[in-house]
């Protein structure tokens, strides 16, 4: 069959932010995708989890260490930027199944910065480099019951008692809470507002430490003799760090949730050209062929704000400027420690914000769209419709993870100074 058109972002061009060096990295994540990722999809679906050892496959692919420093167990590519970071979640995802990707390969890539960020030496050295070596599994505790986007008002607290702390609270929707062996938590320390808030670093075998899972990674727990040495950053001094890591975790999801409109018009191409009805194929019905116009036509616009965004990165945009942008395009900061500063305009922060509502919706509506096209098919957990029906499952998480898209518009027009 002929190549299919608008399968990737590369065809029939060269894009100007990529060297040898991406190129060739991007062939390494699609190599392990393809060989690791994609043939065991639906027997990981059917059981409800993956293999352990996937984590240190994609180690020793240089797959899971790849956007880490050197020092702890990192193998960044030569000359690494964001478009590395881009490349290494857009690959992943192309597996088409977000969570496996979010539990194997994105967990850890939120909850680990706050300790590379603000945590002691010690606590450096005793997580990261099991973490980043694929030996040990990590998990991000911010959400609560009651406090989703609302961070300032999280009630999870941590009391210091002499040389320990005291944790008592209820954390839920944990990527890998049932997994993970660590847990970096957002808890409060002292009295209202965003100032009263840190992070921990914990993990299970703490004494004391009551676990109660639900289904939906509800977690409750109450530790005891937490000592300060595994704290990540200062008493009350948290709400940066939570905030700088949202910008990351919604930058990363943008880049995920149009790599899987992209999916959803793949197989809505394919299947229109190999699928007859009244005598020629479905993609010769000219509605069909502008359902597949106006899904491409998106997810094209879409990938090139991405493409501006991490070129931003790349460059060292202020990370206050970026904040609302990202969050319109669905996005968080990475800027690698080379990169020069840059003074952007004050209105980038809010073009920024919207990315993140624009990649979900357009997400939304390809997999609404490539539904139509593949009738019945996209009902079934099997055959031709597989791929569609578990990423048409996965629309309102990715809308709602990292942000609903009403906070995020908010918070872009905010930044906007409307």
């Amino acid at each position: 069959m002929a190549e299919v058109p608008f399968a990737d972002y590369n065809q029939g061009f060269s894009s100007p932010h990529f060297k040898e060096t991406h190129l060739q990295f991007r062939a390494k994540v699609r190599a392990f995708v393809e060989s690791e990722l994609k043939p065991f999809l639906s027997e990981w679906e059917e059981k409800g989890t993956y293999p352990p050892d996937i984590h240190k496959k994609a180690y020793d692919a240089g797959i899971y260490s790849a956007v880490w420093p050197k020092e702890y167990g990192g193998t960044p590519p030569e000359d690494f930027d964001a478009f590395h970071d881009f490349i290494l979640i857009d690959e992943l995802a192309r597996c088409g199944a977000g969570g496996v990707v979010a539990s194997a390969f994105f967990s850890f890539n939120i909850a680990l910065p706050p300790v590379l960020a603000a945590g002691s030496d010690f606590l450096k050295n005793l997580v990261a480099k099991d973490v980043i070596e694929g030996r040990k599994i990590m998990a991000l505790c911010v959400s609560e019951p009651y406090a989703g986007s609302d961070v300032a008002n999280l009630r999870s607290t941590a009391e210091k008692r002499g040389d320990h702390y005291v944790l008592n609270g209820e954390k839920k929707w944990i990527t890998s809470g049932m997994k993970a062996d660590y847990y970096t938590v957002a808890v409060r320390t002292g009295g209202k507002g965003i100032e009263f808030v840190m992070w921990l670093t914990v993990w299970k075998p703490h004494v004391g430490t009551r676990w109660d899972f639900a289904a939906d990674g509800t977690s409750g727990f109450t530790w005891h003799h937490h000592p300060p040495d595994e704290n990540s950053g200062e008493e009350n001094k948290g709400f940066k760090l939570i905030m700088h890591n949202f910008n990351h975790e919604r930058w990363a999801l943008a880049v995920m949730s149009n790599r899987y409109a992209r999916i959803c018009l793949e197989e809505s191409i394919v299947y229109a050209r190999s699928r007859k009805t009244f005598g020629k194929r479905l993609a010769d019905h000219q509605v069909i062929a502008h359902k597949i116009a106006d899904m491409a036509r998106q997810v094209e616009c879409t990938h090139a704000w991405i493409e501006q965004i991490t070129y931003r990165m790349k460059h060292g945009a202020a990370e206050r400027d970026i904040g609302g942008p990202i969050a319109l395009l669905k996005a968080r900061l990475h800027v690698h420690p080379s990169c020069p500063r840059t003074t952007p305009s004050p209105l980038r922060g809010s073009r920024w914000s919207f990315k993140l509502v624009q990649a979900t919706r357009v997400m939304e509506f390809c997999a609404r769209e490539a539904s139509q096209i593949l009738g019945g098919n996209s009902y079934l957990r099997e055959g031709k419709g597989e791929v569609v029906e578990r990423l048409y499952r996965e629309v309102r998480v990715n809308a709602i993870g990292g942000g609903s898209e009403e906070i995020l518009n908010d918070l872009a027009m905010r930044q906007a100074k409307l």
